[in-house]
Order: C-alpha cells, then structure tokens, then sequence
C-alpha cells in the first residue's frame, strides 16, 4: 500500500488585520505536488490576500499562524524568500516593467551572468512566447503592449522561473477565449511536470475544467474544501454567496421608445478604427460586443476624448460638439470606466474618499476652498453604499482593497459628478459572481434614471442581459448593429467573428 502523498505546501491558522478590518480569519490551506488547487469566493472573501501572504507580499497577524514547505516551517519576509522556495505568481493585475521588453521581463530575475548571451535568450523567449500565444514583438516595450499581452508575458515570466508552485490570480481576466484555452492546456501540461499550481478565477467554467480540489472563501475564513468531482456549479455558488444566488433580468424589457440623445456619425481615427456610427437614447444601454483587438476599448477612448476622433462627427441632443480631451467630455457629461481600473481609473495610494469623490471638488469644499472632511466621507458612503463596497472606512487606502471592491470605487467615482452619458468598459471585469449582480442593478437603476449607457463587456452573457441593442465590432468596424428583439448568442458571435448574421 503506497503511502499518502505529502503536502508541498500547508498553511495553518493565517489571519491578517488591515486597521480594523479583519480580512483573514485563521485561515487552513494546503497543496500536493502535481495538484491544481482553486480558490474561490465572492470579492473581499480574502483568496488575494492569502497568495499574497503565501508569497511574501503581506506578512500574517503576528503571533497567528504558520507556513510548512515540504513539512519545514518558513518565513517569508519577501517575494524573494518565496521565490528562492520555488514559488512564482502571476497576478490579477500585471505586474511587469513596463520601460522594458518582451524578452527583459521575461528573464529579468533569474539572470546571475554578468555577460548576458542575449542571441540565445532570444531563442528562448521566442518559443517560450509561442507556447503561451503571445504574438506581439519580443523587442516591444511593455508600455506598448495590452493589458491581455501583459498577462501573458507574466505568465512566461512564471514559467521561466521553473518554479515547483505556482499562484494564479485571475490570469484569464484579460484574455480572450483562444488565449484561455492555451493556458488551460499550458496548466494541465505543468501538472503533468508535477507542478502545483493555486488557482483563482470567478469563472466557474475553468475551474470544474483544471481543478482537483477546490477551496471556497467567504467573509476571510474557509467555508470548506472539496473534490471538484463533489461540487456543481450550483453548489459552489451556493457556498461562495451562503445562500441561492437571484439572477436578474432573465427576460429583458427592451427599451424601444428612446430618442436619439448621443449620436456618432461615421467617427474614426486613422489606422485605428472607422466608419463607426451609433446612437443611444436616455433610459438605453447599447452594448458593444467583439474579440479583444476589435477596436470596442479604442471608440470608448475617443468617445471619451483620450485620443479623439478625426472623421466624422459626435451629438448630444441634435448638437454637434468637439471632443478633444477628458475634461472636454466630463463638460459634456460624458464619463469613462476605464478597462485598467489600475492604471487609469484609480489612485491606488490615496484613500477610498479621495477616489471617490475628486471629480467633484465642488461637492466637498467649504467656500474657502478647503475640503471639508465631513462631506468627502458622507459623499462616499453614498456612492459606495450603492455599489455595497465592503472596506474598513473612507480613509482607507484603495491599494487594500479587493479587485472588485477597486472597480466598485471607479464607478462611485464616476456616479457622483452626475453624468449624463456613462462609457463602462468591461465593468465587472475581475468581479465575483455576486457582485456582479450588485453591478447589474446599478447599471439598470442608472438606465431608469434616464442615463445614456454605453457598456462594452467580453462576456456575452453579459450583454444580452443587460442591452437594447448591440454594436458588433470587427477589425476596428462595425460588423452588425443587432436590434433588441434579434439579440442572441448566434448572432453577436457571428458577427465578432465576421460571419453571416
């Protein structure tokens, strides 16, 4: 009789306190050699912040809990002592040198030479990036790559290091459906090596496709782990929320009686996109469908004034106005939920009332000009109390924060300057299945309220639950604008892919 196999990796009673916010409760966790091990849970559950203690990001509440690699006991006080025990992590957020290339980041920290033979890292990088699907040139410089790119690049990074384990935080939240599909196989051939690898994903789908044990979270505490074989996908919703989750919106009313309010006529931009013509009215929600590349994120930058357009024309209310900038669009009453919360929607090092509320320094200043503290925090309790935001307090740092209570913050941000017309683009991106839904309701509730939605969105689900109508993008045209009453799954693929619809 073969012995059990012992674990690579145990953690025992792990809490964690962010001021007085206790996001891990003395939290059990474990790993096998050759084992996909998932995490999941609703956002702020607290899978994040376990990786980031088990890599040696966050240190555990002093005196509480303890690591075992290979039933030695361990401390970490860097990345470096987790990665010097043959651990690596691929980040929700990509975590790369953006001022250097493909081939930099991907060798950047397992080069000791002090002659760097960098024909034959080349090489390396070449196949390496075939393995992983990534495309762009090995010589670009990260800044220049996408946030999907990006992702893969750490990944490649990971795999570099030959690390024995691996943690995987949402690695597919960028990719698109080809991509996903390479890194599933990638994973299960890193198994077959007898790596570990930790995963977590709020897309069940690829969990119940990789995993062999599967750990839910809820509320910084473990709810239980089981064999994927026993759990459904009912099942893990059910653990994750603690109750039955209510889907909305399964048969939606179309709105059919909006006017014209927001128009684009024939806009482009040289090389980027054209030909692109749309209209919203208030109270409507045009969704826009298409693969990662199609140019969806490039029309919401220019409708937004990032990089304006330079053919065609933009109205509100039947007038024509110049959108040149930003500032010019907020003017307008246009907004913009960027697809890089990180990067461009957020100040990671400010508080969760900076964040909140520094659109509208007008809402929470005196007549001196000070900002009055009592209205910053009372504006962001109302802006995050709609969005059910969970944090410690207004004067906590974003930075703290989980991935879908960062987007929640974005969104409050942009609902308080009042806007007329709201450009979300991939809103629930990196978002928990319940969560989403809370999302969902905000976006129907800011419909209601008679606001012009322009919502882009991966997830195909996601747009025909919320949209009236649906712009299909394709190589930086539209393929197909679909109707309200001819919306489905069919015909929004068939056009993404620019097959008869």
């Amino acid at each position: 009789m073969s012995a059990e196999p012992k674990q690579i990796l145990k953690a025992a009673g792990i809490s964690k306190t962010f001021g007085k916010s206790r996001v891990l409760k003395s939290v059990d966790f474990d790993i096998f050699p050759g084992e996909v091990h998932a995490l999941i849970g609703e956002n702020g559950a607290g899978k994040s912040t376990l990786l980031k203690i088990l890599f040696g990001l966050y240190s555990m509440d002093s005196g509480e809990g303890a690591l075992y690699i290979d039933g030695k006991s361990v401390s970490f006080e860097s990345p470096r002592d987790a990665i010097d025990y043959g651990i690596a992590m691929i980040h929700q957020e990509p975590l790369v040198f953006k001022d250097l290339n493909i081939i930099e980041n991907f060798f950047i920290g397992y080069i000791n030479e002090k002659v760097v033979n960098w024909r034959s890292l080349e090489k390396t990088a070449a196949a390496l990036a075939n393995d992983i699907g990534l495309n762009a040139p090995l010589k670009q410089k990260m800044e220049r790559l996408s946030v999907a790119e990006q992702q893969l690049v750490e990944i490649g990074a990971a795999l570099v290091s030959n690390a024995r384990i691996i943690f995987m935080d949402e690695p597919t939240a960028s990719l698109t459906p080809n991509e996903v599909e390479n890194l599933l196989g990638m994973i299960k051939r890193l198994k077959g090596e007898g790596r570990s690898i930790v995963y977590i994903s709020h897309r069940l789908g690829e969990i119940k496709a990789i995993a062999d044990r599967i750990t839910v979270m809820r509320d910084g505490a473990v709810v239980g782990t089981h064999p994927n074989s026993d759990l459904s996908h009912d099942n893990m919703i059910r653990l994750m929320l603690g109750h039955e989750l209510t889907l909305t919106r399964k048969n939606k009313q179309i709105n059919k009686k909006a006017e014209p309010y927001f128009r684009a006529e024939a806009i482009g931009i040289p090389g980027i996109f054209d030909n692109v013509s749309f209209s919203v009215g208030k109270g409507e929600i045009l969704g826009i469908a298409g693969l990662m590349g199609s140019g969806r994120t490039e029309v919401a930058r220019a409708l937004f004034g990032v990089t304006p357009v330079k053919r065609g024309r933009l109205l509100i209310n039947g007038v024509p106005v110049k959108i040149n900038s930003p500032n010019e669009a907020v003017r307008h009453g246009i907004v913009l939920l960027p697809e890089d919360r990180q990067a461009l929607s957020l100040f990671l090092k400010q508080t969760i009332a900076f964040n909140a509320t520094f659109l509208v320094p007008d809402r929470i200043s005196d007549r001196g000009g000070w900002i009055n503290r009592g209205r910053e925090e009372a504006l962001t309790e109302e802006g995050c109390g709609r969005l059910r935001t969970k944090y410690a307090g207004a004067q906590q740092y974003v930075e703290e924060l989980s991935g879908g209570n960062q987007q929640k913050i974005g969104i409050a941000k942009l609902i308080a300057t009042n806007p007329e017309i709201l450009i979300l683009d991939e809103p629930t991106r990196g978002i928990d299945i319940g969560a989403k839904e809370e999302v969902y309701k905000i976006i129907e509730r800011l419909s209601e309220e008679g606001k012009c939605i322009i919502m882009i969105s991966s997830e195909t689900a996601e747009i025909l639950a919320l949209s009236d109508k649906v712009m299909v993008m394709y190589e930086g045209r539209p393929a197909a604008m679909i109707p309200g009453e001819e919306l489905n799954e069919v015909n929004i693929l068939s056009a993404a892919h620019d097959l008869a619809v």
